[in-house]
């Protein structure tokens, strides 16, 4: 718990309820700030408490509208930085074009840097973020945070171990599956996919064994749930007792829900870096866990200097 000396925490408007656990777990209310919008959708902030000198953290998340959210973000930031604060350290669970990680066609953009590039431009000294798409953007960010740690927990907690094997739902989440697989001394399998484009999967191929298993998926993110709820078909089909999936990013886009209430899936496991309420309310499958204890203790732990990396193997209490 932080005594509030030198440290002051704001939230923007994209997640408040994440921002309030936040601040519960160290034991500090939120800063006061106005965030208002004009009739053209101009954003306007007023920071209503000196920061001058402070360590100062603001939480934002990428939902809603990602646009608002991120210029609401850098003017929070560019606010603090003319208000004299010492450190600013940007708080985004969901970073915002995680996905346009890569040059994978001419002409296309890296949105992702230049996401970065504009924090980093608005004043930001540091960026705290949950699981990012891909690996090779963690160069961007100074506490690339993952949620392996809170998979693992909830595993153990609530199925028998031998019981159980890790399932990659493509290729390129292998190694966080294989991860968590020899992390819990499990059997691991994946599934090879190819895509007619994006968002819209043709054909899956399981690579393992998961007969009379309890089959669990994990991914980094969850948008029109197409390729889990296909892969939990297949799982099914090829004798899994049982389907679950862990995904720390629930963006659950279009027909998502429709889709995990149709599919066999017995849950759908999402971490509370996007509000879940509504979502929680439409469909029964749907269970949230929280990571607010571990953001809340990583900002305790940069605020002291002391090592994140604990939190890479470890859930605090």
């Amino acid at each position: 718990m932080l005594n509030g000396s030198g440290i002051k925490v704001f939230s923007g408007t994209s997640h408040p309820e994440l921002a309030e656990i936040i601040a519960r777990r160290i034991g500090l209310p939120l800063s006061k700030a106005e965030v208002t919008r004009s009739g053209i959708g101009e954003t306007q902030v007023r920071i209503a408490e000196s920061v001058r000198e402070d360590d100062v953290y603001i939480i934002n998340t990428g939902c809603g509208s990602i646009n608002t959210t991120l210029m609401e973000l850098c003017i929070m930031i560019h606010a603090c930085k003319i208000a004299s604060a010492k450190r600013i350290t940007a708080v985004i669970p969901l970073f915002p074009y995680a996905r346009q990680d890569k040059k994978d066609k001419s002409r296309a953009p890296i949105t992702a840097k230049l996401v970065a590039n504009m924090i980093q431009k608005a004043g930001c000294d540091h960026i705290i973020t949950m699981d990012l798409h891909a690996s090779q953007i963690q160069g961007f960010f100074d506490v690339p945070l993952y949620a392996e740690p809170s998979a693992i927990l909830y595993i153990r907690t609530h199925f028998n171990i031998p019981e159980v094997v890790i399932v990659s739902p493509d290729a390129g989440g292998a190694k966080r599956a294989t991860s968590i697989a020899d992390r819990l001394g499990v059997d691991f399998a994946l599934f090879h996919k190819e895509r007619k484009k994006a968002n819209e999967v043709s054909r899956m191929v399981l690579v393992g064994h998961v007969k009379e298993k309890i089959a669990i998926l994990v991914d980094d993110m969850a948008d029109t749930c197409g390729t889990l709820c296909l892969a939990a078909k297949h799982l099914s089909e090829a004798g899994a007792t049982k389907v679950y999936a862990f995904v720390t990013h629930g963006i659950l886009s279009g027909n998502a829900l429709k889709s995990v209430e149709e599919s066999t899936l017995e849950k759908l496991i999402v971490t509370n870096t996007l509000p879940q309420q509504e979502n929680q309310a439409r469909c029964a499958k749907i269970e949230v866990i929280d990571i607010g204890k571990v953001l809340g203790e990583v900002i305790r732990r940069s605020h002291y200097g002391e090592s994140v990396s604990k939190l890479f193997h470890e859930v605090p209490y």
